[in-house]
């Protein structure tokens, strides 16, 4: 998957976006997106994976990929997840099939604000469950490449990183299967 030719979207229609990804569900929400990112930069849209306790997703390659956040160097557990507002990646991304190129692993349409998800809510998915954790996600020189410098900016604004419209990060704490269409159910 490449991020190809689309016109990013100007400031003023993200603005405009705002009032929709408002509306996200806080309690129950949808799984609207599985992505499996086998190698850097390489995308694989599921419609079911399995979340593990050591893999994350499995066949994604965050076990991999080392941390210099962590002591020896190894992947960093407080972000095995990526998640992105389903709303939020529509606002940048425009049509689904480039919501993978944000990164994330899962896109939920749900309310990912810190107020509705401080660290340590716990979210039912499928069979699984996940813990949000307090390592932030923020926009890069590759989401800005990807969708632009507004789409940067916006999801990096006080309001952005209120709403968490750039994503959470989560690990997970329940194993088991899951698929486009579930319910997202917070637990905790």
């Amino acid at each position: 998957m490449t991020a190809g030719s689309a016109r990013h979207r100007t400031a003023d229609e993200l603005e405009a976006a705002l009032a929709h990804i408002r509306q996200a569900p806080a309690d129950h929400g949808t799984l609207e997106l599985i992505v499996r990112r086998p190698a850097v930069d390489e995308r694989e849209v599921l419609e079911s994976g399995t979340l593990s306790l050591t893999e994350g997703l499995a066949g994604d390659t965050w076990n991999r990929r080392g941390s210099s956040k962590t002591p020896d160097g190894g992947p960093l557990l407080d972000a095995q997840l990526n998640i992105m507002n389903a709303r939020a990646a529509a606002a940048v991304a425009g049509s689904i099939d480039r919501w993978a190129l944000a990164g994330d692993q899962l896109y939920l349409d749900l309310d990912l604000s810190g107020e509705t998800l401080p660290a340590g809510t716990r979210l039912a998915l499928g069979e699984a469950v996940i813990e949000v954790t307090a390592e932030p996600h923020t926009g890069c020189r590759k989401f800005s490449a990807r969708f632009g410098l507004d789409a940067l900016r916006f999801v990096n604004s006080a309001v952005g990183r209120a709403l968490n419209l750039r994503g959470i990060n989560a690990r997970v704490v329940g194993a088991g299967p899951i698929r486009t269409g579930d319910t997202v159910t917070r637990v905790l």
